[in-house]
């Protein structure tokens, strides 16, 4: 009834002709604040933003490697999200791309989008009809933009981190952004939900490789530390797969150096702890992986059935005496 009489009071604000094209289930508020950019060292394009609406992840941020990145926000229309990546990839660039969508759509001033493209041309759009405070801010390889915000000091915080903090990677800049905008003030209604996607600057024809980092915080009291929660797992999980890739070569001494990085990030991760364990183990040193499996063992005792599982597909080589002290 709540979110109704909202609804109510906000379509009566507009005239009835364009009524119809904001007023539309499938096209969900998302009044928030947002930052797309692009590294111009690696190429990769993202988009980061946070709102107090339910899973903004689903509804704003849209990306492909090599064309582009896409975010639309304030009355979603989410079909600027295809629609602007398959433009680009057809040969407009992110301004043209823009440009055209928001000539075929009536309900133009009520929408707030951002685009750029793998060359990094960059544009972005607020509605007159937009909720103050509700405004845009375009950079060199990236563009801030938010509406119903708090105060007008949202997207200047989030260009000022975001400009500041140039040699970091492209992620972490974004979230560096979103934490200022947060800061500044962010929207007036509070917060629930964040979301983070980076994409590859160049296809690699395999797609499933090419959507480097997708973070999603669907309903959080503070999405924002969620997120950077999920980003640091992200890396340390980048030095777990790592590890796999060496364990795979037989690098049991590379293998050990990534999952140890892992594991100082996340101590308490018992994948991290497992993992870290067998490779001293095939390396040799009991010593310091019997310990280590007995408490992961306490904690868990389906880690001790997996280690049985290992020497047949070849992730543990011990002898069957050094097996047995390991399932001890």
């Amino acid at each position: 009834m709540k979110k109704l009489t909202i609804v109510s009071i906000l379509v009566m604000l507009f005239t009835k002709d364009t009524r119809a094209q904001f007023f539309d289930r499938e096209q969900p508020f998302a009044h928030t604040f947002s930052i797309i950019a692009r590294d111009p060292q690696t190429g990769e394009m993202a988009v980061g933003v946070q709102s107090h609406w339910f899973s903004v992840g689903t509804a704003v941020p849209w990306g492909e490697a090599g064309v582009g990145v896409v975010a639309t926000q304030s009355f979603v229309n989410k079909s600027y999200g295809p629609k602007g990546l398959e433009l680009m990839k057809q040969g407009k660039t992110a301004p043209e791309a823009l440009a055209s969508l928001l000539a075929l759509d009536e309900g133009r001033e009520v929408r707030q989008v951002a685009m750029i493209d793998v060359q990094g041309n960059v544009n972005a759009f607020t509605g007159k009809n937009c909720i103050n405070h509700a405004v845009h801010k375009v950079g060199k390889n990236f563009s801030v933009q938010s509406n119903m915000m708090l105060n007008n000091t949202v997207c200047p915080g989030m260009a000022k981190a975001f400009e500041a903090s140039v040699g970091k990677p492209l992620a972490e800049r974004v979230l560096l952004a979103l934490n200022a905008a947060q800061a500044a003030g962010g929207d007036i209604r509070g917060k629930q939900s964040a979301a983070l996607l980076v994409v590859a600057g160049k296809s690699s024809g395999q797609p499933w490789n090419d959507r480097l980092i997708d973070l999603r915080v669907d309903d959080n009291e503070l999405p924002l530390a969620e997120l950077d929660r999920l980003l640091r797992l992200y890396r340390a999980y980048e030095y777990m797969d790592k590890g796999d890739l060496a364990t795979e070569k037989n690098d049991m001494l590379g293998a050990m150096i990534q999952y140890g990085a892992a594991m100082k990030m996340f101590p308490k991760n018992l994948e991290m702890q497992y993992w870290t364990a067998i490779t001293l183990a095939n390396n040799k040193k009991m010593n310091e992986a019997v310990p280590m499996l007995q408490k992961i063992y306490k904690q868990d005792s389906n880690w001790r059935e997996l280690t049985r599982r290992l020497p047949k597909a070849k992730l543990l080589t011990v002898s069957a005496e050094e097996l047995k002290r390991l399932l001890k």
